[in-house]
This record gives structure tokens, sequence and C-alpha cells, in this order.
């Protein structure tokens, strides 16, 4: 990596360079075959594999860092490369190889009365800029999914984590080189300066679309100042309703996995809420799992009458993602009071229901209006690599292109194509 003096001229060009690049190297990149995106992909994850010792070092210099500089839990453990995280990186780059591409699938082919046929085809979006914090792992992920739906990529990571950032740039470089793609086909930005920021967002003319992943900070920011679209979400304020029909034990194993599986991630569970007529039966032992595993809940004031040790819960709570070991706790009438309390309250990431009554199941699938909606499954599915798309670029809650976790489809966009053989309209 090419180390810039970082001054307002020199970064401003220093992106319009790594945009026009992009530009150059995503025109190659949409017409690669589909073998040598394959092979790059696998490229990529052998040397992920081969380097996995280097990572682990390099990424233990940037948590070193972190904690001198006083980052909290949740984002020391984004930012945390584990032997197993950096296992499923190459994972999930040997899994996007093994994808469908979607660069050129023709859907809907159709004749019309005047003989043509008419039908949409498949095709990249262009250059991809992705924004985001912490989690090293996207560079990866990003990188790959890119790759694979024929677009080019500016990744932009945190400065907490540069040195491992830096890393994996190496192997997602020497797999292009391996395959004879466009080494600029995928730019990691080799600055922590914010103008870098502030001038990706706004680099229209070589630059089709921004994917921010990070706190809600950055992401307002992103929102507000891009001039180049963006896909999107906000907050992870993800509710698991459990129903007066559900099985004790799957809605007791499914809520505690949704919030303590993992704390600081965008699908945990922040807000349980809990059928009063189940309540008596769920909440005590719940509660109590959650007690042996360090979470703090904060409740209704029916909730506290069956938990007395609950903290009180405020109309704050109810909208609040807390990425930490606090839950918020609920007892509500019925079905649909708990989901008048999800519209209400919900970014629109992911919510599920524990019940064995299938007509009220198919209820919440239909009038929750999340992107994601789950029955009997934890929230913690919500999720690129569980859904089969080998990893994801990112979460929209936005309802134009793409919505929910964002693969390859959603890294792509559909032309009109009409064949025809000569002719002319009357």
């Amino acid at each position: 990596m090419t180390v810039i003096a970082e001054t307002t001229q020199n970064i401003r060009e220093y992106m319009t360079t790594l945009g026009r690049k992009a530009r150059s190297a995503g025109r190659a990149m949409a017409r690669a075959e589909t073998a040598a995106k394959d092979r790059a992909l696998a490229a990529m994850a052998d040397a992920v594999d081969a380097q996995a010792a280097r990572l682990a070092e390099e990424n233990a210099r940037d948590v070193a860092a972190g904690r001198e500089r006083g980052l909290d839990a949740a984002l020391l453990d984004r930012l945390e490369l584990t032997p197993e995280r950096v296992s499923a990186m190459a994972d999930g780059l040997r899994e996007i190889a093994a994808l469908p591409d979607p660069v050129g699938a023709i859907d809907d082919l159709r004749s019309r009365p005047s003989g043509i046929h008419v039908g949409r085809m498949r095709v990249p979006l262009g250059v991809i800029g992705i924004i985001y914090e912490s989690r090293p792992n996207v560079t990866a992920d990003a990188a790959g999914l890119c790759l694979k739906s024929g677009n080019a990529a500016i990744l932009r990571g945190g400065s907490e984590a540069l040195h491992s950032n830096r890393a994996i740039a190496e192997c997602i470089r020497a797999g292009l080189d391996t395959a004879g793609l466009p080494m600029d086909a995928v730019q990691v930005v080799d600055t922590t300066d914010r103008e870098a920021v502030g001038h990706l967002i706004t680099m229209t003319e070589n630059v089709d679309v921004i994917v921010p992943r990070g706190g809600k900070g950055l992401i307002e920011r992103i929102s507000r100042d891009a001039s180049v679209p963006v896909i999107k979400h906000l907050d992870g304020v993800c509710h698991v309703y459990i129903d007066d029909a559900a099985d004790p034990e799957k809605a007791i194993a499914v809520a505690f996995n949704a919030k303590t599986h993992r704390y600081g991630t965008c699908n945990t569970m922040e807000t349980l809420l809990v059928a009063d007529s189940a309540a008596e039966g769920i909440l005590p032992p719940l509660a109590e799992r959650f007690r042996l595993a360090g979470v703090e809940l904060r409740g209704c004031p029916r909730s506290r009458r069956l938990v007395p040790t609950m903290s009180v819960a405020t109309d704050d709570d109810w909208g609040t993602e807390y990425l930490g070991p606090v839950l918020a706790v609920r007892v509500v009438q019925d079905l649909d009071a708990a989901m008048e309390h999800i519209n209400t309250w919900s970014s629109g990431h992911t919510e599920s229901i524990v019940t064995q009554d299938w007509s009220r199941a198919q209820r919440f699938l239909r009038e929750v209006d999340s992107s994601s909606v789950m029955v009997n499954a934890s929230t913690r599915f919500a999720d690129g690599f569980e859904y089969g798309l080998g990893a994801e670029i990112g979460i929209s809650t936005d309802k134009l292109h793409a919505r929910g976790p964002v693969g390859l489809e959603g890294l792509t966009s559909q032309k009109w194509i009409v064949l025809g053989d000569g002719h002319v309209r009357g």
C-alpha cells in the first residue's frame, strides 16, 4: 500500500485517482468470465488460510490499540478476528465462488404480438463504495461479493482496523493477480483521514452506489451528505414475540439465543415481547437464564411483577439498540398488541414470532413490515451467510432496489433486452 501525505488536496487527488481506476476496472469486471471470477475467489480464500497467522498478528495490533483508545466491548468484539472468524472469511469466499453467477442471466423472456422477444438481463451496478467500521471481515466479504457480481469496489474501513484491513487487502490482490483480473477491481482506501469519506460519497462520476456499515452516526452522516445513492439501515431494534401458542422450550431457546449469541450485532434481539397468558410460565425461567448470562432486564410493570429483579423500562428502552447485555421486556395482550408495538418501535430490521399456531404465524409474516420476518427462529439468522448468499455486503431496510441482507443479486440491476430478426414497428 502506498501511504499518502494527508492534506486536503492530496486526499482529493488520491480519491479521484481511486475512482478513475475503479471505473476502468469495473468495465473489465462486467465482461469477466465466471471461471476467472471463481478462480480469483478461490485464490483469495487460499491466501486468507495461508496468511491466518499474519492476519491474527495484525489484528492483535488493532485490538490492542483499540483497548488503549477505550473502545467499548461491542466495538472490540466486532474488531477481533478470532481463528473461527478468519476461517469463516475463507469459507465465505469459497461459498460465493460456488454460487451461480447472476451477471447475464435473462429473466421473463417472452414473445410479443409484434414478434419481438422481450426480457430482462441482470447486470452489475458498476463501482460500489463500501464504508464500514470495526469489522475487518467485511473487507473480504465485500470484495468477494462485488467481484462475483461483476462490480469494482472501493473499500474504506475504520481507522481502528487499519492493520487488519491492509493484511486482508493483500490476500485479495493476490487472488485477483492469480486469476488475471484487474488489480484495481478491489481497492482499499489507505488513509484514515475522514476527508476520504467525504470525497467518496460525492464522486458521482466514478461511484454508482455507497454501502455504509457501522454505527448510527456514520450511517446518518452518509445518508445526509451523500450525492451517490446509498443502500443502508440505521438501527437494529429487533424483536422476538412469544405467543401464547408457543412451545415453552422452543420459546426460551429462541429468545435466549437471539439475545446472547452475540451482543454487538444488528440482528441481536433488543426487545422481548411475551403474550400475557404465557408470561407467567415463560418469563421467570427465561429471566433466570438471562441473569446467569449477565443480561440486565428492563421491564414493563407486568413483567416486573413476575420478575421483581427487573429494572424499570421507559419509552426510550423500546427504541434502543443496546448492542450489549441489556434487554427490554414487555408483556402484551395478544398478537395484535405485539404487532402494534413492533410496527411502532421497530427499525424495520428483523422480527420473529414463536408460536405453534400457523394462522398466527402467517399473520405475523404478512403484517409485520420489516426486511426479515421469522417464525420459530432466532433473529441471529438474519445474515447473508445463513440465507445462502455466501456473505452479505450489508443489510438494507429501504424498500427500493434491495431489502434485507444484500448479496450478489442485490449488487446487480436489470436492463430490458429486446431480441428481434429485422423487426420494425408498424
